[in-house]
């Protein structure tokens, strides 16, 4: 069963954010786009440098009312280690959430079972808690956080113009398509 245009999980998580210990919870995701993007485990090789590429693009992120949370199956107390020993991880200026108890891995289908870790997932969730894009592979494959900001726009875009649809490679400003029976075979 796909995930896509589901409700998050009810849950609470603890995170590393700014210096502090913080709660991340489904509530407080509610009212922003939010970008959960998974990582198999603090101090591995890939995952520093997708949480260096969220960081370089994270005022972007926040530019378009995004909070970005990385979520690994460490605790809270793992992050800010990582945070303040990894040269590429102390760029975050966004929450390192713990998920050592998997509630999150599991609820959002990452789960590794035979190794306890997560696989590279990432979801972009409206302001309403809904699930609207999901990727997920392979952890020996790290992301392009640029394409989950493309795809962040086009998920706001089709948000606030309902009846349009965002083609092939679609970059905000482009023109959109909007479906019709006068288009079909035409495109």
């Amino acid at each position: 069963m796909s995930l896509i245009n589901t409700q998050i999980p009810a849950f609470k998580a603890q995170a590393f954010h700014n210096g502090k210990f913080v709660e991340v919870s489904d509530a407080s995701m509610k009212g922003k786009w939010s970008v959960v993007v998974f990582m198999p485990a603090a101090f591995t090789f890939n995952c520093p440098t997708e949480v260096e590429d969220a960081a370089a693009n994270y005022a972007e992120f926040q530019k378009m009312g995004a909070e970005v949370y990385i979520v690994t199956t460490d605790t809270h107390f793992s992050h800010k280690v990582w945070h303040e020993t990894s040269p590429a991880v102390g760029k975050a200026q966004f929450p390192l959430v713990g998920d050592p108890t998997h509630q999150l891995t599991k609820a959002f289908g990452v789960h590794i079972d035979e190794e306890g870790l997560a696989l590279r997932g990432t979801f972009i969730i409206n302001p309403e808690g809904v699930i609207k894009t999901l990727e997920i592979h392979d952890n020996a494959i790290a992301r392009d956080m640029s394409e989950t900001l493309r795809k962040l726009k086009a998920a706001q875009y089709v948000a606030a113009h309902p009846g349009e649809v965002c083609p092939a490679k679609w970059k905000e400003g482009a023109k959109t398509i909007a479906p019709s029976l006068d288009l079909v075979g035409k495109i």
